[in-house]
């Protein structure tokens, strides 16, 4: 998380993270603000800032399909790191919720490790006959430093 954190911010990306359930970033968030880069939280009620993370903007939304309609209209792409099933379930409803809302929203997955061999299995044998040009739409990569390439050319081709 940190390196991916870092990376970002040096290429002036917003982060935006959603915290629930107590759990918070503070790895990637860190990293972030370290290299200079702007972290906005979107938040449930159980998240507590430590200290030296109280200059962080956050957003407390009680309603967890709230929190994804907020993030959804913030964000202009996706990227999901290895993590919990908990962030992989935030991730996607997130994702949704701006699919939801008219918004195509590129995602981009950190497979590092195989963390998303599951989902990628999933995209090629149930998203693709359901969503044509999902390989436009959902990617996958095992490397850091491709996350930001690919997510910015998705952007910049308006998906």
């Amino acid at each position: 998380m940190s390196q991916t954190g870092s990376y970002f911010a040096r290429r002036g990306a917003r982060i935006l993270c959603l915290a629930e359930g107590g759990f918070i970033p503070i790895p990637l968030v860190t990293a972030a603000r370290a290299a200079g880069g702007g972290v906005h939280i979107i938040a449930d009620e159980t998240i507590v800032m430590p200290p030296a993370l109280s200059s962080v903007p956050i957003e407390v939304i009680a309603g967890r399909n709230d929190r994804f309609a907020r993030i959804a209209a913030l964000a202009d792409a996706y990227i999901g790191l290895p993590g919990s099933l908990a962030s992989t379930s935030g991730l996607f409803g997130s994702w949704t919720a701006a699919k939801a809302a008219g918004r195509h929203s590129p995602i981009v997955l950190l497979n590092r490790n195989r963390a998303y061999d599951v989902l990628r299995g999933y995209a090629a044998d149930v998203l693709s006959p359901g969503l044509p040009g999902y390989e436009r739409l959902v990617q996958f990569t095992d490397n850091v430093e491709d996350l930001w390439p690919r997510a910015s050319r998705l952007i910049n081709e308006g998906h």
